[in-house]
């Protein structure tokens, strides 16, 4: 039976999402872009990268100095392209599981990135909470968000072509699990989560058909590396990078241990074996099947 108490999921399996949205599809421009971001933003090194919202492993070759890389994303089928890409190197790691009820281990990361993900999350705080959990205090969480006070919102509601406000700082839920956040509104989401954000960008001010068919994806690259230091004073693009640093305290030596805990009841006493995940406190069953730690739904 399905967990009513658990926010609605966008579930990306079995799409092309690959090969619909990205590949050939003229988003040579914002998936540069998002680059040059990450490599401002994350710190170039570390052991433990959990990506959230991995999907097929667009960003992933961005993470090379890491020890390690979890993949976590809800669909399957996703991960297993990513999976055909990257590789079965015991470096990364494949993970079906719902961020609402995130399997990764308490303060087990020492970097995190949601890129593209969280305007999908109907309960940003609730997801955001799973991730600074997997971070261990002083770990660098990258975000992005999708921007609702951004020049073509405020220009169209000043024309009276949309009912709903970019000033308002409530998300706008513009399609069914498609939400614009008010920067105000993800700072404060951050804050209480224990986050400090040290950095915003501002990316993809030059998403525009027009633009991206005459002018060389360079020079838009070029361009919008220049306009991002604009997100220090005040974001009006669609797209926005965030860094931010775990703070507080957390479980001493947690780097060192388990990477997984039941999702269920939290425990990190799992067996695991070559197709199973046996949690030894509540006694839930969890697969592994063709290299991917699959745990949205307990196996009988």
């Amino acid at each position: 039976m399905a967990d009513t108490n658990t926010p609605p999921i966008c579930d990306y399996e079995q799409s092309p999402y690959r090969t619909a949205f990205w590949e050939g599809q003229g988003r040579d421009y914002e998936d540069q872009s998002e680059r040059v971001a990450l490599r401002r933003l994350l710190p170039p090194r570390g052991r433990r990268l959990l990506e959230v919202g991995a999907g097929f492993g667009r960003l992933t070759n961005e993470f090379d100095g890491y020890d390690q890389v979890i993949l976590l994303d809800y669909s399957t089928s996703l991960l297993a392209e990513a999976r055909q890409h990257l590789g079965t190197s015991d470096r990364y790691r494949y993970v079906a599981a719902d961020i609402y009820r995130s399997p990764i281990a308490d303060g087990c990361c020492d970097a995190a990135t949601m890129i593209r993900v969280i305007h999908h999350m109907a309960d940003a705080p609730a997801a955001l909470q799973q991730v600074r959990a997997a971070l261990a205090p002083g770990a660098a969480f990258v975000l992005e968000f999708a921007n609702k006070r951004n020049v073509k919102a405020m220009l169209r509601y000043l024309l009276r072509r949309q009912d709903w406000s970019p000033y308002d700082l409530t998300p706008v839920e513009f399609v069914e699990l498609n939400f614009d956040f008010h920067p105000r509104y993800i700072a404060h989401a951050l804050e209480d989560t224990d986050f400090d954000t040290q950095r915003r960008l501002a990316l993809s001010y030059l998403r525009v058909d027009l633009l991206k068919r005459i002018i060389p994806t360079r020079w838009l690259v070029a361009i919008d590396s220049i306009l991002q230091w604009s997100g220090q004073i005040a974001p009006f693009s669609p797209s926005v990078f965030t860094q931010n640093i775990a703070a507080g305290s957390g479980p001493a030596g947690a780097l060192d241990g388990p990477i997984f805990k039941c999702p269920a009841c939290r425990s990190t006493a799992l067996d695991i074996q070559d197709d199973r995940i046996r949690c030894q406190q509540c006694l839930n069953q969890y697969v592994i099947r063709d290299g991917i730690y699959d745990f949205k739904i307990p196996i009988a």
